[in-house]
């Protein structure tokens, strides 16, 4: 054996990256960031937050955002997004009650009845952004206008008021609660079943996402949806079943909503939309499309439940919440742009 032969050099191009690289190039990075710092802000301003039963509480409030912002990362994945997802939460908890109240019907009938509603709506966006070629942002904003006007002009026909009428006193409404609006005991604490979904469906879309082939043609058809089409992409029936998963979604919060609290009111939910679309983008999902993941924005919903039950654990006044959801928007903006630019350009690599 010569002992003087030279040692090859490594191709940098197949050079497996340190650590630094391969973390935050993933979609979810400059999130995971984002959480560990808010979490420290509050767990040393507010030392009740730390509690089981804070957490508790935490986590609700970030799954009736998750829930939501799950649906639309998967859609600004695939290169679109949905201005109407407030108001369609609050359309399908109206669209479900109003029926049992006026036909008198079992509570499931309405339950499914608003399931086939949102889907419905789901569909109608898909289907006119396919068809008309229109930005999502036209589509979706007319779908918004017309969502609130329905939500108002039919509750106050049917009702004569603003807000559907209570239908507890309806058969199926205990069995329906307790699907939709229950608590699960945890290690001593009360649970939301809203969580339980929630992380189900991260679990299963990040499964779709990373596994099957229905994962590579929604970041096909949000990245290069041209291309994609020339190679075989469904691209038509990805956006449309995308849709309609935003309109599962929307009907799954909008049945806890109308079972925790048993009255919706019409003029409900407008603004929201913003708080999903937050949620997704600081988990790392790009307006652009292609790129994102659905742990990124169960994140995302995550630093809001935090930052949502943390100002009022903290004591701080309330009304600057909605300032440090923009800042927070912002900062985790720039922080996942500026890390994954460093990331990429093999930032923290190790001097040999």
């Amino acid at each position: 054996m010569n002992s003087t032969a030279k040692t090859v050099p490594k191709d940098e191009r197949v050079a497996s990256g340190n650590w630094f690289t391969k973390f935050f190039t993933k979609p979810e990075a400059g999130a995971v960031a984002g959480a560990v710092v808010v979490f420290a802000i509050f767990a040393i301003t507010a030392p009740q937050f730390t509690q089981p039963s804070s957490m508790a509480t935490i986590l609700y409030g970030a799954s009736t955002v998750g829930i939501m912002a799950l649906g639309v990362s998967l859609l600004m994945i695939g290169g679109e997004f949905d201005l109407s997802t407030g108001v369609a939460v609050i359309s399908s908890a109206l669209s479900a009650s109003l029926f049992v109240y006026w036909f008198g019907t079992n509570v499931w009938v309405g339950v499914l009845l608003g399931l086939v509603f949102s889907l419905g709506v789901g569909f109608i966006n898909g289907w006119l952004l396919m068809k008309t070629r229109l930005a999502s942002f036209i589509v979706t904003l007319s779908t918004f206008f017309m969502l609130t006007g329905l939500n108002l002009g039919v509750t106050r026909m049917i009702t004569g008021g603003v807000a559907s009428p209570s239908i507890a006193q309806w058969p199926g409404f205990d069995s329906a609660a307790a699907v939709f609006a229950s608590s699960v005991p945890i290690f001593g604490v009360n649970l939301r079943i809203t969580v339980i979904y929630w992380i189900a469906l991260v679990i299963l879309a990040t499964w779709i996402l990373r596994r099957t082939k229905v994962g590579n043609w929604i970041y096909a058809s949000g990245g290069a949806p041209e291309s994609a089409r020339a190679v075989g992409v469904p691209v038509w029936r990805t956006k449309i079943g995308l849709y309609m998963g935003v309109g599962f979604c929307a009907w799954l919060l909008g049945m806890h909503n109308l079972f925790a609290f048993r009255t919706v009111q019409s003029g409900e939910g407008i603004g929201n939309e913003f708080l999903y679309i937050v949620a997704a983008v600081v988990g790392g999902c790009l307006l652009t499309g292609g790129y994102g993941s659905a742990i990124g924005g169960a994140i995302g919903a995550l630093i809001y439940g935090m930052a949502l039950s943390g100002v009022v654990y903290a004591e701080w006044n309330p009304d600057w919440l909605r300032f440090f959801l923009g800042a927070m928007l912002l900062g985790a903006t720039v922080l996942n742009f500026s890390l994954q630019r460093r990331a990429a350009k093999g930032g923290g690599r190790r001097k040999t």
